[in-house]
């Protein structure tokens, strides 16, 4: 079960599993026994300490009424990087290493590292290579895994409870079901809602964040830190999987920031891609270098010190930073700057030509609480460094090469 929730703006998992742990746990059961799998595995961040504490009570409450049918279940708190929720860097936590992205996808390789002999262990970019595959039958050596968001789960409890024409009466056609979203940023409350797939997204935003500020209007919609930046003019898009795509952005973990006309757009998408630029583990070179370079040079243009060359720096490194990769995130770093550049050149360019008064900054960072209406965002993020440390200066490694001991202990994450 994959509970990493780390998309900056989203609070959706921790948001269901406060509110009822057991329905996410009977999904991944049912998902168990659906492939006879022996053992469930709930990931986490450390950080969720609310969250863990609800989890591992339902869990216990589990194995003392023996509800869980002769399977394991073992919670795994990880460290809070953002790649603990790719799905092969979760895997490696939970078999005790660093959350750096794997070669090989779940189902080719499990939990399990199956390692014959001590030179087949590598470290950095080289660290899944070597390693037994899953087979088809049932004694092969690395046994194949499942890795099913939170959500997911929950749709599984009630899609087998009361059928698949049940779960279908609400949605579309292909986007079927109901979708749990996340609203915050330039609204009056931020909050978690439940809507059917489809739903247009002004209605989203209207419905959970109240509205927008007084005086002020929409002028952006960021999906986190994960898709194209949605323009104003595309908010009666439905919210839905072809919704979405249709005007070339993505649902993701509909995590919905809500940027206004005083918001300053420059500093957001610098503030994106320092995100994307730390949290890069450096196993592929360009993911990280190429990353670092945009977030330079559109840090240089927020703070009215860019020239032409550092846009052409953006554009040039947006097409190169995704060769090599082996996750999505240099993807993400390419298309969300990308559309940026396409949707808000000209605020890019006005502030190169004429410096001018910065607008409102939005922090596009982990979202760490939400109570009250009030979205929390990580107070600590600012001082991370693209190391991983919150030293003060940055030692010029990227995480795959200053954690070269790949198979360190879960406890010293």
């Amino acid at each position: 079960m994959n509970a990493a929730e780390g998309e900056p703006g989203s609070f959706k998992d921790r948001a269901l599993i406060d509110r009822n742990p057991y329905r996410v746990l009977e999904g991944a059961l049912i998902g168990a026994f659906a492939i006879g799998a022996d053992h469930v595995v709930v990931g986490m961040k450390r950080t969720a300490t609310h969250q863990i504490t609800r989890m591992r009570a339902a869990i216990d409450e589990m194995r003392t009424w023996d509800l869980a049918a002769g399977v394991t279940i073992d919670l795994v708190e990880g460290p809070p990087e953002y790649l603990l929720g790719e799905e092969t860097a979760l895997l490696e936590v939970v078999d005790g290493r660093y959350p750096f992205p794997r070669i090989a996808p779940p189902y080719r390789r499990g939990a399990d590292e199956v390692v014959e002999h001590a030179d087949d262990v590598t470290s950095g970019s080289g660290l899944s290579a070597h390693v037994e595959m899953a087979g088809a039958g049932a004694d092969t050596e690395a046994p194949p895994t499942l890795v099913d968001n939170v959500e997911t789960l929950a749709h599984v409890t009630l899609a087998l409870a009361e059928g698949a024409d049940w779960f279908r009466e609400v949605g579309t056609e292909e986007s079927p079901g109901t979708l749990l979203c996340t609203v915050s940023g330039c609204v009056t409350r931020a909050g978690v809602g439940e809507f059917a797939m489809g739903t247009p997204l002004r209605e989203i935003i209207e419905s959970v964040g109240g509205g927008m500020r007084p005086g002020r209007t929409i002028r952006a919609v960021l999906q986190g830190a994960a898709a194209a930046v949605i323009t104003a003019d595309q908010l009666d898009t439905p919210a839905s999987w072809e919704g979405m795509q249709a005007i070339g952005s993505g649902l993701g973990a509909a995590a919905f920031v809500v940027l206004d006309d005083a918001t300053d757009l420059v500093a957001v998408a610098a503030s994106v891609s320092r995100f994307l630029a730390v949290e890069s583990c450096g196993q592929c070179t360009p993911c990280k270098q190429d990353s670092l370079l945009i977030t330079e040079a559109l840090t240089r243009i927020d703070h009215g010190e860019g020239a032409g060359a550092d846009l052409d720096e953006v554009r040039h490194r947006i097409d190169t930073v995704t060769f090599g990769a082996r996750c999505s995130l240099a993807t993400q770093e390419q298309v969300v700057i990308g559309s940026f550049l396409a949707a808000f050149g000209p605020d890019l360019d006005a502030r190169v030509d004429a410096p001018a008064a910065r607008g409102e900054a939005v922090a596009i960072v982990p979202m760490i609480d939400l109570r009250d209406g009030v979205a929390v965002l990580d107070p600590d993020f600012a001082r991370k460094q693209p190391d991983w440390t919150y030293d003060e200066h940055w030692s010029g490694k990227a995480p795959a090469d200053r954690l070269d001991d790949h198979r360190a202990h879960r406890e010293t994450l």
